[in-house]
């Protein structure tokens, strides 16, 4: 089982699961992580889900509802509709923990943490963007934001990120974070939370994943500026207090539905907020779980691989499969509409973990992490 540690014991330097490296190597098969490693059940099982969630909710905008589906129930539109409940949930939550495990980095000298943090997930964003890129042009019929020109691709790789901007994020919020690390918590969350505002209630110009990058930077410094606060709510979580955030989750997103207050300043923010509350909550309670947990820690260890693989992989399928199954007969689209974005996102996730094993194989680790950071962080 992983050694958690209490809210009040400082912990020492912690394997990083969002420092780009060739860690990513599937080496927690017996349920526990490396030796030596302090992290939190929850938190990697929190990653867990949220990186299922990514790929099913791509696989069913992306794949699943450009299907021609003629079954006469109205299946697709209730996936649509349960993917969209989590949209509050599943990058706000990821950008916690991401900052919840960046805050003893952010408190290190810069020439420690530029080159993991900053230089490294650029570089990531980088190649990986040049891969979509390619790959992308070979499955057109896939929606999704893709370069078609030069210039396109260079506004990709800086001001308007595609569908990695998560890596994106990750540099320029790590940039922000240490550059603000001396000023109080309040001045830096407060102009962030300002931020996500005005992006969620559309007041600023945001194309492509813009809206995404604004609106996810209170989320990231909020896991690091409180990550004591979080970690104390994390062990200290009940069913009691599971059942109430659940609830407040469901009634606020209710709530929002019926008056159409989605786009109302400061409504998004403030459903993700109570979102990643019942996140952490969730996770923590799940973590007691171990046949579910360790499963889901194991996923959100990994959660890189999958993260950089999973759209190609999900385009090839996307053009082999849109047309075969659009022209299916009722009966057998009848079997395959309920379960169908369950079985792609298994699928997706298991080749995208295959290729990832079979690059590693090959030595081509120097797509997961910048070539040289393994030698120089072991000199530290």
């Amino acid at each position: 089982m992983i050694q958690q540690l209490s809210p009040t014991e400082p912990r020492p330097a912690e394997v990083d699961p969002d420092a780009p490296r060739v860690r990513f190597r599937h080496r927690y098969r017996s349920g526990t992580p490396a030796s030596g490693s302090n992290r939190a059940q929850w938190a990697d099982a929190a990653k867990g889900v949220c990186i299922l969630l990514v790929v099913l909710w791509h696989v069913v905008v992306k794949d699943y509802l450009q299907i021609d589906w003629h079954v006469g129930v109205p299946v697709p539109g209730f996936w649509g509709a349960l993917g969209e409940q989590f949209l509050p949930l599943r990058m706000p939550l990821f950008f916690t923990i991401s900052g919840v495990f960046a805050a003893n980095a952010a408190q290190r000298p810069w020439r420690l943490g530029a080159r993991s943090r900053i230089a490294g997930f650029l570089y990531l964003y980088a190649v990986w963007l040049l891969i979509h890129t390619a790959v992308l042009a070979a499955a057109p019929q896939l929606p999704t934001d893709r370069a078609t020109s030069a210039l396109g691709l260079l506004e990709q790789l800086t001001i308007t990120p595609s569908n990695l901007w998560y890596l994106h994020a990750l540099a320029l919020y790590f940039t922000i974070a240490k550059a603000t690390r001396r000023a109080p918590w309040a001045l830096v969350l407060v102009p962030a939370a300002a931020l996500s505002a005005v992006a969620a209630a559309g007041l600023l110009d945001t194309p492509g994943n813009r809206a995404g990058l604004y609106q996810n930077l209170v989320f990231f410094l909020a896991g690091l500026y409180l990550r004591p606060q979080l970690e104390r709510w994390a062990a200290t979580a009940s069913s009691r207090r599971l059942l109430l955030t659940s609830a407040g989750y469901v009634l606020a997103l209710a709530a929002m539905a019926v008056t159409g207050a989605q786009r109302w300043f400061g409504v998004w923010p403030a459903i993700s907020v109570l979102a990643v509350i019942f996140g952490i909550t969730a996770a923590a309670r799940l973590a007691s779980w171990s046949a579910l947990s360790n499963p889901l820690a194991r996923l959100g260890r990994i959660t890189l691989p999958i993260y950089v693989i999973h759209m190609p992989v999900l385009a090839l399928l996307h053009r082999l499969l849109v047309v075969p199954v659009s022209g299916l007969g009722g009966s057998a689209q009848g079997l395959l509409v309920f379960g169908y974005p369950i079985l792609l996102t298994g699928l997706v996730i298991g080749l995208s973990l295959a290729v990832h094993r079979g690059l590693l194989a090959v030595r081509a680790g120097w797509l997961f992490a910048l070539p040289g950071q393994r030698r120089a962080e072991a000199a530290r």
